[in-house]
């Protein structure tokens, strides 16, 4: 039976880059969903016209098998979907055509190593994707460079150069961009590090120790690090080990880092949870869903530790499900054992909750990050059931739809948003939602 974590011992005050893609063609509209969370890494679709119900019957504009296994979320660029599996003991990328869901290319990325949890594999971690490149990232250490016909423009190995991960389950973190470089985060028990590759060549641009004091499997992290703006300079904000840490994106210097995320020293604090940002305000979860930290950044650069904590609950939290934060809220999927399925809204400036409702009670949890839609939240369930939430703007947020697809397979990947449609991954379908 797990101790209950007691208050931080802080002192607590009282008080991005957007990428946007809007293309039109004369047959479909051309797409962007470059990276697992979005352009801007919070999880929020540009447009408001998206479906709202839907089912294995009616709805589905598309169906295409899977092969192989991975639960990595699809990234888009115009009229392609990419995402990557494991097939035949081989790592592959995966290309879709968007307009009847065909299969157009798979490449091959070396030796698939994973499958140590029921909902893991080799293939977890999404692709990025720039303006001509693809970037694939897998629990192997492979991170390859393709291009947009499935060509293989570079390629390495990080556990090759730096040593095997010692991470107990399935990678989970995926790459971020910065300007001119890709990103992976390493933190295990152990060494962990960041490490940057020139997009262009492959070539490696920086590598940083991220030294932490965390104990046991609470040095261990899943999470994906995300690129904010500090004070004026693109910065790669990581959340994991206990820690906080702000890095100079073009050198992966450590700014600043905040510590007393785990004050009684838990050995079992994994983070899967990524952090998400709006402004200068970055929202933290942790302690496998136990507390939600709000840090500004640009506080704790310049130097003012615990005092740039904004707000602090350790009654509400989410362990698996990364946060949207939008437009001056916080959107929460809470998972665990006594607030699974508990859907809040919160002041990003206060942490005050503004609204919350309660999911139907179900035996399965929720691994899939929430999506913000228009004036809805789409939160997908392990059995591949999404309750559509809202609308937002309304003072208490309703369950406007629950809709089913298939026999309740398998679902970690989050839903992804294409014009006037959904893309839905299973562990063995991909689904095109076009809505009744």
């Amino acid at each position: 039976m797990r101790t209950p974590l007691p208050r931080f011992s802080f002192a607590l005050p009282t008080t991005v880059f957007v990428i946007l893609a809007s293309f039109q063609s004369a047959g479909l509209a051309e797409n962007s969903w470059p990276q697992w969370r979005g352009a801007d890494q919070n999880g929020v679709a540009v447009g408001d016209d998206f479906p709202i119900s839907w089912s294995e019957e009616e709805g589905v504009a598309w169906m295409s098998e899977s092969p192989g296994l991975g639960g990595s979320t699809p990234v888009v660029h115009r009229n392609t979907a990419f995402m990557t599996a494991g097939i035949d003991g081989k790592n592959y990328l995966l290309a879709y055509e968007l307009g009847e869901g065909k299969l157009l290319w798979k490449t091959e990325l070396g030796d698939d190593d994973g499958k140590k949890h029921a909902k893991g594999s080799g293939s977890n971690p999404s692709a990025v994707v720039d303006g001509d490149s693809v970037f694939a990232y897998f629990r192997s250490g492979d991170l390859a460079c393709v291009d947009f016909d499935g060509k293989v423009r570079w390629q390495t190995n990080i556990q090759d150069e730096f040593g095997e991960d010692s991470l107990w389950w399935d990678l989970g973190s995926s790459p971020t961009l910065t300007d001119d470089a890709v990103v992976v985060v390493v933190m295990q028990t152990g060494p962990s590090y960041l490490v940057a590759y020139d997009r262009q060549s492959g070539k490696r641009r920086w590598k940083s120790d991220r030294k932490v004091d965390a104990p046991n499997e609470a040095a261990q992290s899943y999470t994906t690090p995300i690129t904010v703006n500090v004070k004026g300079e693109e910065a790669i904000a990581i959340m994991g080990g206990d820690y906080l840490t702000l890095h100079r994106s073009k050198d992966g210097k450590e700014l600043a880092r905040l510590g007393g995320f785990n004050p009684t020293n838990h050995g079992f604090f994994r983070s899967i949870s990524s952090p998400t940002a709006e402004g200068s305000i970055v929202v933290c979860p942790y302690a496998r869903g136990d507390s939600l930290t709000a840090v500004d950044m640009d506080q704790l650069v310049d130097g003012k530790g615990k005092d740039a904590i904004v707000w602090f609950r350790d009654d509400l939290g989410s362990d698996v499900p990364t946060p949207v934060v939008h437009d001056g809220k916080v959107y929460l999927v809470s998972d665990g054992k006594r607030s699974r399925g508990t859907i809040s809204g919160i002041d990003l400036q206060t942490g005050k909750t503004l609204w919350s409702l309660k999911l139907p009670k179900s035996r399965k949890s929720f691994s899939s990050s929430p999506l913000l839609a228009g004036d809805h939240l789409y939160v997908t369930r392990e059995d591949s059931v999404t309750h559509v939430i809202g609308p937002l703007d309304a003072r208490k947020p309703g369950v406007v739809a629950a809709n089913e697809l298939g026999d309740g397979e398998m679902t970690v990947a989050s839903p992804v948003p294409l014009d006037g449609a959904l893309l839905l991954r299973s562990r063995g379908k991909l689904y095109r939602i076009a809505g009744k």
